[in-house]
């Protein structure tokens, strides 16, 4: 028994020993040379896949390359974009590179194209309210430019154009297969567009915007090839030198492992590729600013404003159709949207909601109205949009007296056997929004259709039946929802009428 075991023992060992050995043999041939997936990726089977994939060269690659010649921050984090701040006033270069390759765009080989440098503002909110930020900045500083281009010290620009409805731009053109320079001048500064300017304040960021286009065949550049910009901040003159030190000793302090976390700072600012700006440059080449819509005759007539004055009594108590009028309704159209902005005073808006129709403008919240608009505009806006009828502070019943007043008789009851026939006297009433006898006075006028200038006094009829003129005072005191009768008496001189109220 134990011999059988023995050679159970020695069987098992062998087995195990052959089995290492194979192992073995597999690890000295993984371990005789580096793993390589070329071969792999040479079989038949690969190359036929890798032959549908687009080679490396055909990666896209931009056209030009435009380079601005100012350092930037070093305060930046790394997956953030560059800031580079300039001195206002300051001429800066921006170097306009031809980046094709050979081959690359031959339409434009020995051609010349069109560049458009905008300073435009970073932030949403204020894109979409450029225009009135622009306008505001030209009436505080009339005659002056966003952005200049410094002409004596560019190389290669020609036919250049400024348009003085479009201060923040500037245009020219240039042949890429030549030097070209072009040095700006940004004379805005950032915290010129902060709500409040109290110093100390956290100034605005801007973008240096490129737009290149090329021509097309009836002559206009027209034809998108390629834009960049770049993000900025517009200091007064020396400020940006000192917030370039300020940053970078900020940095100094900082341990290495949070200085691996920023960008470090380059002597230049390299563009990145974007979207084109929305203007269209054909706008710009002829010199006319972007049309406002028109509207057609039928479209003005539908929000005629009537006079204050020349209301008449049967509209007195129309109250409800005069407030929807003024209010802006869903199924309004653009065109309508348009001129229920002029009626209500946002006219700089209307560029901006040119595209809006009722609808469109009523699901905006508060918050996208301030946000688009600024604090001021924003809120009157909101509460156009969502007027509501004003309550009036007071509520008097006027009637003329049963002699003048306009009686409804009432038909005889044939059925109850009622022979007598009642009168129901019309009262009108009068909704007060001042408290005061001017007030009473031209509400009265309208009610009983009588011209105000001929309205010379207007008493109340007191104790014992005397006289007491009306004046702010008493019209304070007077119990809401008070029911008077009116009498209309002629002047001494003859010249107009006292009213009375009983």
């Amino acid at each position: 028994m134990a011999w059988v075991l023995k050679m159970d023992e020695v069987i098992e060992s062998g087995l195990a020993h052959d089995f290492d050995a194979s192992l073995s043999g597999i690890g000295q041939e993984l371990g005789a040379s580096a793993y390589s997936m070329s071969d792999v990726l040479a079989l038949p089977i690969f190359k036929q896949e890798d032959s549908s994939l687009p080679p490396e060269s055909e990666t896209k690659h931009p056209p030009f390359q435009y380079v601005m010649c100012a350092a930037t921050s070093p305060a930046v984090k790394l997956h953030d974009e560059t800031l580079t701040y300039l001195n206002q006033g300051q001429s800066y270069e921006i170097r306009m590179l031809d980046n094709r390759k050979i081959g690359d765009m031959p339409e434009i080989s020995g051609k010349l194209v069109k560049s458009i440098i905008r300073v435009v503002f970073h932030d949403r909110r204020l894109q979409y309210t450029e225009h009135q930020q622009l306008e505001g900045w030209k009436w505080n500083r009339p005659g002056d430019r966003l952005l200049d281009l410094d002409i004596p010290m560019s190389v290669g620009v020609i036919d250049i154009k400024t348009n003085p409805s479009q201060l923040n731009a500037v245009e020219f053109l240039w042949d890429p297969e030549k030097r070209t320079s072009a040095f700006i001048q940004v004379h805005c500064i950032s915290t010129e567009f902060t709500p409040r300017k109290h110093g100390g304040e956290k100034g605005v960021p801007f973008r240096i915007q490129v737009d290149t286009f090329k021509q097309t065949e009836n002559g206009e550049y027209t034809d998108h090839l390629h834009s960049a910009s770049c993000q900025i901040k517009v200091f007064k003159p020396k400020g940006a030198d000192r917030k370039q030190k300020t940053d970078r000793e900020k940095m100094e302090k900082r341990t290495a492992h949070e200085k691996e976390k920023y960008q470090p700072s380059y002597d230049t600012t390299v563009l990145t590729e974007c979207s084109p700006w929305p203007d269209t440059p054909t706008a710009f080449v002829n010199n006319s600013p972007t049309p406002t819509p028109t509207f057609t005759s039928a479209q003005h007539s539908t929000y005629s404003v009537p006079d204050s004055n020349s209301s008449s009594p049967n509209h007195q108590g129309d109250g409800t159709s005069q407030g929807s009028g003024d209010q802006l309704h869903p199924s309004a159209t653009i065109q309508e949207t348009q001129q229920w902005l002029l009626k209500h005073r946002f006219s700089t808006y209307t560029r901006l909601f040119s595209n809006f129709s009722g609808a469109d403008l009523l699901k905006l919240t508060r918050e996208d109205l301030v946000q688009i608009c600024g604090p001021a505009d924003g809120i009157r806006l909101y509460n156009a949009l969502k007027s509501r009828s004003v309550r009036p502070r007071l509520t008097i019943y006027v009637c003329q007296e049963p002699l003048r007043s306009i009686q409804l008789e009432r038909q005889q009851d044939a059925t109850n056997g009622d022979n007598s026939n009642g009168a129901i006297y019309v009262y009108h009433a009068i909704y007060l929004e001042e408290m005061a006898a001017s007030e009473v006075t031209r509400k009265l006028a309208l009610v009983f259709n009588i011209p105000l200038h001929q309205i010379n006094q207007v008493y109340r009829q007191g104790p014992t039946g005397i006289h007491i003129l009306v004046s702010d005072q008493m019209v304070q005191n007077f119990q809401d929802e008070s029911c008077f009768l009116v009498t209309t008496i002629k002047a001494e001189n003859g010249e107009g009428f006292h009213i009375i109220l009983k």
